[in-house]
């Protein structure tokens, strides 16, 4: 009877799922909170609400998010602020449905260098979140048959709001004339202008080659090789061309035995240094395409015994990471990837939305040399 008794008093109604939860994380004896507290936490605000707080239109609170310029910074700063303290997040879902699109952005690559990719990838990310959109990240190869069609299914089946097209898949002009005819916009990432400046992000490989060369020469150095990318690759032209000439222009030769052709990887850089320095003379400085295969120089470099710059100077291309942490540290140019993927990303964006910003003017990046230890003056 007594155990009846005991079952009786301690049976409870069971609780819903939100009240079993705050139940789990409170103390046995918790305070009892303020109903008007409770409301404020269990609430999920709307933008309809910060219209009103703010006192002004829905239609202004989604300029603040999309960072329209067509709003007052003491608006834009209130909303903000209001934004942040009401922990407001915006419906993916109904903000697609209100604004006809998906808020989805590919990124479509073929490159070797998965650094470059990488670093692309995280600086649009950074300007792509700070507005709501996703990345869709789309690896394909450049030469199979299929490759327009794979690209126009991609478009459709994410029903992206636009594309950034990393080199050397961007120099493919027939893959840009799909995505007009399709309506997709885009930003191409490259180094020679192909296309339209509000639909390119540019680097200047041609003049940052021409400064390695005026450096080398500044050295004393005269017998100069260089490691080229794939001749596919318009980098690869660019660069080559504008070491030469710069050379040329300095009473230098680049000559063709001192010319090897890589692939941008670690494994080309260490072959193509075997060819290069088993020549007689043997150059006494590189230019490598990128750090990868700068990075594979130096392996060659080594197991022959060179001494880094005594024997063999060398410079890279991209100022990675890893440019920095071989020793002795590498010579490159920086080529600030990140800021490039930042600003295609926010090109694509203000094209997207139809705002005046960055999409109309030409956006060109300057990389610059940076010297550290691998620079060096010829041995005598």
């Amino acid at each position: 009877m007594a155990r009846k008794s005991a079952k009786k008093t301690t049976r409870q109604p069971a609780p819903a799922p939100v009240a079993r939860a705050v139940v789990e994380t409170r103390p046995a004896n918790p305070e009892p909170r303020p109903a008007t507290l409770r409301r404020t936490v269990e609430k999920k605000h709307t933008i309809n609400d910060i219209a009103r707080l703010a006192n002004v239109s829905k239609k202004t609170v989604s300029r603040v998010i999309n960072e329209s310029p067509f709003v007052r910074e003491e608006t834009r700063t209130r909303i903000a602020e209001i934004i942040r303290s009401t922990g407001f997040t915006p419906d993916p879902q109904a903000r697609g449905l209100a604004f006809r699109r998906s808020y989805l952005i590919g990124l479509v690559y073929d490159n070797p260098n998965a650094p470059y990719v990488i670093n692309v990838q995280e600086g649009a990310l950074g300007a792509l979140r700070r507005v709501g959109y996703e990345l869709v990240v789309h690896p394909c190869d450049r030469n199979s048959p299929e490759f327009l069609s794979d690209i126009r299914q991609l478009v459709s089946r994410q029903k992206l709001d636009g594309m950034l097209i990393l080199p050397p898949v961007s120099e493919n002009n027939a893959l840009a004339d799909l995505l007009r005819e399709i309506n997709c916009p885009y930003i191409r990432i490259l180094s020679a202008a192909l296309d339209e400046p509000q639909n390119l992000v540019q680097s200047m490989d041609r003049q940052s080659a021409a400064e390695v060369a005026e450096h080398l020469a500044k050295l004393g150095h005269t017998r100069i090789a260089m490691i080229i990318g794939p001749p596919t690759y318009r980098s690869s032209q660019e660069r080559l061309e504008g070491f030469s000439n710069a050379l040329a222009d300095r009473g230098l030769t680049l000559a063709p035995d001192y010319i090897a052709e890589g692939a941008y990887t670690f494994e080309s850089g260490a072959a193509c240094a075997e060819m290069l320095l088993s020549r007689t003379p043997r150059p006494t400085a590189i230019f490598a395409g990128n750090d990868e295969t700068a990075a594979g120089v130096y392996r060659t470099a080594y197991l022959r015994g060179l001494r880094i710059p005594h024997d063999l100077t060398i410079i890279g291309f991209d100022d990675s990471p890893l440019a920095s942490r071989l020793c002795p540290s590498l010579t490159t140019m920086r080529q600030p990837i990140r800021d490039m993927g930042r600003l295609a990303a926010e090109k694509l964006i203000s094209k997207i939305s139809r705002t005046e910003g960055p999409s109309q003017a030409a956006t060109t990046v300057f990389p610059h040399l940076v010297v550290r230890e691998s620079s060096g003056r010829p041995a005598t």
